[in-house]
């Protein structure tokens, strides 16, 4: 209240002032002598502007005050500073918020961009005297002559693998050299990674990867461009563009900074609680709307905290991160909450039930978050964070039309996602489903054409690409070979070796491929060595290499959540986020999640009898 009232006199000053020099610039120009007679005839005996009102307003103001030092139980002065501080806080980041929309609005006016200048190196510094396009020129070299160098490297590599890999045919030898380029381009970031992502589908069929169905010869390239173009907009696209159109109405309709209110006000101010509880949720939205929708909407969720919080802020990278991993972690919470489990329950027989699975899952889960959050407050330490999230806080309001709206579109979205297996026979998949938020949002006027262009396209274009791959790497065999690779090293080891070195093959594969893709081929390889063992137990191998595919985060392309957070921008363009955060933090948290589930998830199957 004491902001407010605050925030009130200074909108009352403000404007006085305004009026002051718009009259004085207007008397300047015009020569005239209206600023004093309008002022003190209209302006001053406005109501804002009487003195009364003014001193009604202090009066408030104090009132405010007052009853603040009693509930804190301090005096007038020692609760006037700290009103202050409250005030001071409030005014900054008002302000930071107001700076990025501007940037931002620029940003996307006219593509605003930083701008390479000249370096002296010998003086140490920048070299003021260098003609205009010499520091052109000099900016130029030094900002392209690295990222050169390394493409350049990335591209022998690439031709060395494809001379020299040791396959007998083409294909898979082609898919191994693009598979080994790719993975480069992606780690070193040489270039966007929506660019790398761009080049799969030009390499697949450029270097001929592709077989027909019955694997017997290789697809010319008119034949290999349709079924490349064909599997990169899959359902999983559709269903990526139906969870922005939901993230994007709960945010455009302030409907996500309410539940955002929500969540920190039970969370607190404290980081590492607000962490957890944002990882939380982030897990309990995977398990019931797929572990592709869920982050979009976690990530509108944070929306009105990363606002606050400049973009290398170690808090702000450990909210992301957690959200992308407990994303990913949430991927293996239920049935329905990633394809990878739908395809572990079709080579399953008989399939769990749910409870059965929840009863695997869930300790699962939840032991994975809480060691991940560890390794976040490890690597990140956002207790040390000077960030307070004292401007935020939860008011109940009634909602409008519009945002009961689209509650109600988003929950009947939820509902039908979650029951979208014993949808199938109607409507086919889940993507066809997402098509119903778009329509309902888009074709009622709540969203517009604006808000579909400011869709994260380079998100998309990079979970294509790595469609893309994946089509590659399964369709010229070469996972085949692998895997059948695999198959032969693990005879005679005991079941549960043999689950720790399946799930070791998962875990290396689907961090680097789609977890979908990886299970597909896996799967039923896996299912196959299960049901071979003396004491069958193919499902036990099934449940657990299912399990290890939403475990592979180590870098961006492990998974959507990787690639939505990876591309996450503040309002000036800047990421939060670049590869080495997924090394730091992706990497030991996927080796952590291989622990748990070869061990405690181990014994829990062994106790159900799978």
């Amino acid at each position: 209240m004491f902001v407010q009232l605050s925030e009130l006199k200074n909108y009352v000053t403000l404007n006085y002032t305004g009026f002051s020099k718009i009259l004085k610039k207007y008397d300047k120009v015009t020569g005239s002598s209206l600023s004093q007679q309008y002022l003190g005839l209209t302006v001053q005996k406005s109501y804002p502007y009487l003195e009364s009102t003014k001193n009604k307003l202090n009066v408030q103001i104090q009132r405010a005050q007052d009853l603040y030092a009693e509930l804190r139980g301090i005096d007038n002065v020692e609760a006037f500073e700290e009103l202050k501080d409250h005030l001071r806080e409030h005014l900054v980041w008002e302000r930071n918020t107001v700076w990025k929309d501007m940037i931002s609005l620029e940003r996307k006016a006219n593509a605003v961009e930083l701008k390479p200048v000249a370096f002296d190196s010998r003086a140490g510094g920048l070299d003021r005297n260098a003609p205009a396009s010499s520091i052109k020129l000099a900016g130029q070299l030094l900002t392209f002559r690295k990222p050169v160098l390394t493409f350049g490297a990335c591209l022998i590599i690439f031709i060395l693998v494809l001379l020299y890999a040791p396959f007998k045919d083409p294909e898979p030898k082609g898919c191994l050299a693009l598979l080994v380029f790719a993975s480069l381009l992606w780690a070193t970031e040489v270039i966007p990674l929506f660019v790398t992502a761009l080049i799969v589908p030009f390499l697949v069929v450029v270097l001929g990867v592709l077989k027909s169905e019955d694997g017997k010869h290789r697809l010319d390239a008119p034949e290999a461009t349709h079924q490349v173009f064909a599997s990169m907009f899959s359902p999983v696209i559709m269903l990526l563009l139906g969870g922005f159109s939901l993230a994007s109405a709960l945010s455009k309709h302030h409907i996500a900074k309410k539940l955002a209110s929500m969540v920190l006000s039970y969370a607190g101010n404290e980081p590492n609680r607000v962490l957890l509880a944002n990882m939380a949720v982030a897990t309990f939205a995977s398990m019931w709307i797929s572990n592709v929708a869920a982050p979009v909407l976690c990530f509108s969720l944070i929306q009105p905290l990363l606002r606050t919080l400049p973009s290398k802020s170690p808090y702000a990278r450990s909210l992301i991160m957690g959200i992308a991993l407990a994303s990913n972690i949430g991927g293996m919470a239920s049935p329905i909450s990633s394809p990878q489990n739908i395809i572990a329950l079709s080579n399953m027989d008989p399939q769990p039930s749910w409870i059965q699975w929840f009863a695997v899952s869930i300790p699962v889960c939840v032991v994975g978050n809480i060691l991940v959050w560890l390794i976040l407050l490890l690597v990140y330490k956002p207790s040390r964070s000077n960030f307070t999230s004292n401007h935020i806080r939860y008011t109940p309001e009634d909602l409008s039309y519009t945002q009961m709206y689209v509650c109600a579109v988003s929950i009947f979205t939820i509902v039908l996602w979650c029951f979208s297996h014993q949808l199938e026979m109607y409507f086919g998949d889940m993507g066809v489903l997402a098509i119903v938020p778009i329509v309902l949002f888009f074709g009622t006027g709540v969203l517009s054409k604006d808000d579909f262009n400011n869709f994260l396209w380079t998100v998309i274009i990079l979970a294509m690409g790595g469609i893309a791959l994946g089509t590659g790497v399964k369709s010229s065999g070469l996972l085949a070979i692998i895997s059948h690779g695999v198959k032969d090293f693990v005879g005679g080891y005991s079941l549960f070796h043999i689950m720790f070195i399946f799930c070791g093959f998962t875990l290396f594969v689907a961090t680097f491929i789609s977890h979908t893709v990886g299970a597909v081929i896996i799967l039923p390889i896996v299912a196959e060595i299960g049901e071979a063992l003396p004491q069958p137990h193919s499902r036990l191998l099934v449940m657990g290499s299912a399990l290890m595919c939403s475990s592979a985060m180590g870098l961006p392309v492990s998974g959507f959540p990787n690639m939505n957070a990876i591309m996450m921008e503040d309002e000036t363009g800047t990421r939060y986020l670049s590869v080495k955060d997924f090394l730091k933090v992706g990497v030991p948290s996927s080796l952590v999640l291989y622990a748990v589930i070869c061990t405690m998830g181990y014994g829990i199957l062994t106790a159900l009898d799978f």
